[in-house]
């Protein structure tokens, strides 16, 4: 047997105006895609920018739909769409941010959408920095799926 420790490595911003230029904008991306997500059931709005390696930024919402399991998280939204028009591009950085109540707030990938985060990851062999909307504004930096998803599949392409 042996015993092993996780460890998380992230920063925590106390806003967006300490983020540089290019997380700012991605940030900012994310909130605006907020507001358009289809949230009909939850309303529970979620926005997702997705940054590719060539600088394209390409968003996505949350998009519900009466038969539960037919919607789409916002990230997976945005990363299919980008790797739908940019094949080739790998992804570099990931935004998401919730909107409720006419506030933005807390937002995390759900499991399945940390799962094809990770495939990315595998797919171009690069790590992706992930951008979380924390409440008050602080925003959470995280590089590497593995410190989101610890025991995640493992793709043998």
């Amino acid at each position: 047997m042996e015993k092993k420790t996780l460890r998380i490595d992230c920063l925590e911003y106390g806003g967006l105006d300490e983020l540089d230029a290019a997380a700012r904008h991605l940030m900012e991306m994310a909130m605006a895609a907020a507001r358009d997500a289809y949230a009909p059931y939850s309303h529970f709005h979620v926005g997702a920018a997705v940054r590719l390696a060539d600088g394209t930024v390409v968003t996505g919402s949350n998009q519900e739909n009466v038969a539960y399991p037919s919607g789409l998280c916002a990230e997976r939204v945005a990363l299919f769409s980008a790797s739908a028009q940019h094949p080739d591009q790998p992804v570099t950085a990931l935004a998401v941010v919730g909107f409720q109540n006419g506030h933005y707030c807390e937002a995390s990938p759900c499991g399945a959408c940390r799962q094809v985060m990770a495939e990315y990851e595998q797919r171009y062999g690069q790590k992706v920095t992930v951008y979380c909307y924390l409440n008050k504004g602080r925003i959470r930096q995280i590089t590497g799926v593995e410190s989101l998803l610890p025991f995640g599949f493992e793709a043998r392409l």
